[in-house]
């Protein structure tokens, strides 16, 4: 399973990025999967319907299931750490690329989406995992550029550059 990262602080159009990516590569007859990291809390399931309830009741894990889909919920311990990106793609069915968005903290190869009007600073300059920039303006840096919306150009360099 190849491995590649879009990272950038947030409002800079990662989710845009990875949307556009991940149906470039599907058009191709790829299988992707996504890793998204959240520093929030969010909950897919909804208070009152029964997988809600099961964890309510303790569930460590659900498992919904459909026809469709289906998707599992684990629930970590209060003294559980936040598991690593690695034990996470551990769990994912075999696919041709993931792409993952945040976990900037992590060595895989990553793409840094920076737009100007944003005004952040770049994650590059001291994250050497940082291989490429998508930015919307002209930065001097010893990485590779990519315009934003470049996505046949972006795809390319993510297939070259993905662990």
């Amino acid at each position: 399973m190849r491995v590649f990262g879009i990272v950038g602080w947030k409002n800079n159009g990662k989710t845009t990025l990875v949307v556009k990516l991940v149906e470039h590569f599907v058009s191709r007859g790829l299988r992707v999967a996504t890793v998204k990291h959240a520093h929030h809390t969010v909950d897919p399931d909804q208070p009152g319907k029964d997988s809600w309830r099961h964890r309510r009741a303790g569930a460590g894990e659900v498992l919904l299931a459909t026809a469709r889909r289906w998707a599992l919920i684990h629930e970590l311990a209060a003294d559980e750490a936040e598991p690593p990106l690695e034990a996470l793609l551990e769990r994912l069915s075999p696919c041709d690329l993931v792409l993952v968005e945040g976990f900037k903290a992590f060595a895989h190869p990553k793409l840094e989406v920076h737009l100007a009007a944003r005004g952040t600073p770049l994650l590059a300059h001291g994250d050497p995992s940082v291989v490429g920039l998508a930015t919307d303006a002209p930065i001097d840096i010893d990485r590779p550029t990519f315009h934003p919306d470049d996505v046949a150009g972006i795809a390319a360099f993510v297939l070259e550059r993905a662990a």
